[in-house]
């Protein structure tokens, strides 16, 4: 085999990424469907405020938790904007930097405390509810490595040998 030929999946790999990702594809419209349909938001716009919400004095700086949040600043702006309009977040300029903070409004955090509990209800209807103990500490300990090697193929380049 040349370094041009492709590196095929063997027939456990192809199973393996087939139900990875029926998993990445359908847990996020799942999870969707049930906050636009309890809370009239969209599952990302409830991570952004659940993650300020435990924030100390329920304050991040943009590019932290776009980092946090696994997003591009871009976009993470964006859904700080429409959060905001709805009174949930509020942007606070960072002294001497162009930087900025998002920052829980009481309003926010009230609809974090009324989501919540729908919310792990469809988490544990959708993940764990099927699992026994140990698998939940294999899916932790795998989702870690996926996530690792996702950085380093990323630090890398993707693509790259």
């Amino acid at each position: 085999m040349s370094n041009d030929d492709p590196r095929w999946l063997d027939p456990i790999q192809q199973t393996a990424w087939r139900s990875l990702v029926s998993v990445v594809t359908r847990l996020p419209a799942a999870l969707d469907t049930q906050m636009q349909h309890d809370s009239d938001m969209t599952h990302f716009e409830y991570f952004v405020l659940a993650l300020l919400s435990e924030a100390p004095e329920r304050r991040v700086q943009l590019s932290a938790l776009a980092a946090e949040a696994n997003a591009s600043l871009s976009r993470l702006s964006h859904v700080v904007t429409r959060l905001g309009r709805r009174g949930w977040v509020e942007r606070e300029p960072i002294p001497g930097s162009r930087g900025s903070y998002a920052v829980l409004t009481d309003a926010g955090y009230a609809k974090v405390v009324e989501t919540a509990p729908s919310h792990v209800e469809a988490v544990r209807r959708l993940v764990f509810d099927g699992l026994d103990d140990e698998q939940v500490r294999e899916l932790a300990r795998l989702g870690a490595a996926l996530v690792e090697q996702m950085d380093k193929a990323i630090a890398g380049g993707i693509g790259r040998a």
